[in-house]
């Protein structure tokens, strides 16, 4: 039987990703598009700049589109996947969640909330469980579940991994991160072509703090968050699609082999949901691998690639790789959405 989803924000760049990566959904009928009171009412095809690369599905293109506003969408929607502004998101995702609607989401409000789950299927599925917490402390049949930040989101699983093998000390990481993270109008070409801004506001704190939450522990009341020193400068590159990161990471473990290292990498297990990569970590040979243009779309854009691995004094550095407005953003909330359906929350 198939699962009734709509789509909060449907017509911003993570809207259409959404849109794309839902046609033909094993389990998922799109029955619901939203986006702000001047696009409400007209068809899709009409609301939309569309700029995915693929065509808009011809069902979509006609759908109309409506407020976002829970009296405005149908009541027999089973999940509502967000990609609202932040600023939006922060009231509407609670209103909707108070009328029973439940919500995977990639707007970064309420990441850090003690009752919101901040889940990626394959490093802290249990995590979901705090819904039950959510749902007692705020009294509403709803559910809010987030998923991180893009750049969090693509060091995040071989630091699971290596945290797993070998325990963490310590995690510097730098990036070179795609205008696409910052949406369509978010870099002027005149700001980034022949150029690197070596600042993108907020997103250090997001690094910081959303890892040490998702590689944190659940004990059925709240998540003790890891005790793991994280320390992110983000940079953006002209690069359309990919964040590529440079982790450094002390380990509770000294002097390991690199094949050690790269095998914790490459056996971590992945997840059986329809949207999962069959191997969730791609551990290059080639030093100059990963790449943006390369790699991005490895596992239909939802795997993580790793290269350039080395063993230091303390531990180990790499290079990371995954796509930023797939893997890292419709593609993450589209992973939640199936947890929720496997564990029962739809």
């Amino acid at each position: 039987m198939s699962v009734r989803v709509g789509i909060l924000g449907a017509t911003g760049a993570v809207g259409q990703r959404f849109i794309q990566l839902l046609d033909d959904h094993p389990t998922f009928e799109l029955a619901a598009l939203t986006a702000s009171d001047e696009s409400a009412g007209k068809p899709y095809r009409e609301a939309a700049k569309w700029r995915v690369d693929t065509p808009i599905p011809v069902d979509v293109a006609e759908m109309t589109v409506r407020r976002t506003d829970p009296d405005a969408v149908p009541d027999d929607l089973d999940l509502l996947f967000s990609s609202l502004p932040s600023g939006v998101a922060v009231d509407v995702e609670e209103d909707f969640a108070r009328d029973g609607y439940v919500i995977s989401s990639n707007s970064s409000n309420d990441r850090l909330a003690e009752d919101v789950p901040l889940t990626i299927p394959e490093i802290n599925p249990g995590h979901l469980d705090l819904i039950e917490v959510q749902r007692d402390e705020r009294g509403w049949d709803g559910a809010l579940v987030k998923n991180p930040n893009c750049s969090t989101i693509t060091m995040i699983p071989p630091l699971a991994a290596l945290d797993e093998a070998f325990g963490l000390d310590r995690i510097n990481v730098s990036t070179l991160q795609a205008v696409s993270g910052g949406g369509y109008s978010g870099v002027t070409s005149m700001e980034i072509i022949d150029n690197v801004l070596p600042h993108i506001g907020g997103e250090e704190d997001k690094m910081e703090t959303e890892s040490r939450k998702l590689l944190g522990d659940f004990d059925g009341a709240e998540i003790e968050w890891h005790d793991v020193d994280v320390a992110a400068s983000c940079n953006r590159v002209p690069t359309l699609d990919g964040h590529l990161e440079n982790a450094f990471v002390d380990l509770a473990e000294d002097d390991l082999e690199v094949s050690e290292i790269e095998d914790a990498m490459r056996e971590f297990p992945g997840v059986d949901l329809p949207s999962a990569p069959n191997q969730l970590i791609h551990v290059f040979d080639d030093p100059e691998r990963p790449q943006p243009r390369m790699d991005r779309m490895r596992g239909q854009g939802m795997q993580i690639c790793v290269g350039g691995v080395q063993s230091t004094p303390h531990g180990v550095k790499f290079n990371c790789l995954a796509h930023n407005t797939v893997r890292g953003a419709a593609g993450a909330s589209l992973l939640n959405g199936e947890l929720l359906h496997e564990n029962g929350y739809l």
